[in-house]
């Protein structure tokens, strides 16, 4: 019998770095979870219109994945506030200008999107980010865009982005775990109803194998 190939120490220890990372992650104590906390926070008492988009949000609809970061949308006046507000006082930007902040406390980034931009590939389309004082659903403690409105955006992200491909991933993901009807599709923009019924057929495909 051939001896086993050993697995370097540093290959074993991030494995074990990312078991520990995603067992915090999942029982609500990662760093990111209390910078996104934070933030919510910080928003509503500069009282800036926000939502949390991105991995985190896919976490409140059911989706659990691990994430590093917060996305959150903005206007492009209540990101001129948070920066005017928070820059040097828990927070700075990532380099001079730019849309990423970084949490200082809890070492994490805080990547805004502004209300107005196209997903993917940044081009102007049907679909763009909404006003998120306009369309957010407001809970008790955050903000989210109505579920409608985060599957087009990420439909239309994967459509037009060929390194955004996870975002049709996470349609798809959404599709099976929460059980997402196809008459869905009627409350999305038309330019993304084609491939959202797409991605649902095939999870009814393979709930009926």
């Amino acid at each position: 019998m051939q001896n086993p190939v050993r697995l370097a120490e540093t290959a074993e220890r991030r494995f074990w770095q990312g078991i520990h990372a995603a067992e915090r992650f999942f029982m609500g104590q990662a760093e990111v979870q209390k910078a996104l906390e934070k933030l919510a926070r910080t928003l509503d008492a500069l009282g800036v219109p926000y939502a949390i988009i991105g991995a985190m949000a896919l976490n409140e609809f059911g989706y659990q994945r691990v994430t590093v970061d917060v996305d959150v949308l903005l206007t492009a006046e209540g990101l001129a506030i948070f920066r005017a507000t928070t820059l040097g006082r828990g927070y700075i930007e990532k380099f001079p200008g730019s849309q990423t902040l970084r949490d200082t406390e809890y070492g994490v980034d805080v990547d805004v999107v502004l209300a107005g931009s196209y997903p993917g590939d940044g081009k102007p389309k049907p679909v763009s980010f909404p006003d998120p004082g306009a369309v957010a659903e407001r809970g008790a403690r955050i903000a989210l865009l109505p579920l409608p409105r985060l599957i087009e955006l990420k439909l239309a992200s994967g459509m037009t982005a060929p390194d955004r491909l996870k975002d049709l991933a996470d349609v798809q993901e959404l599709i099976r775990i929460s059980r997402l009807s196809s008459t869905l599709a009627t409350e999305l923009n038309p330019s993304v109803r084609d491939k959202y019924l797409e991605l649902w057929r095939a999870v009814d495909a393979q709930r009926k194998d």
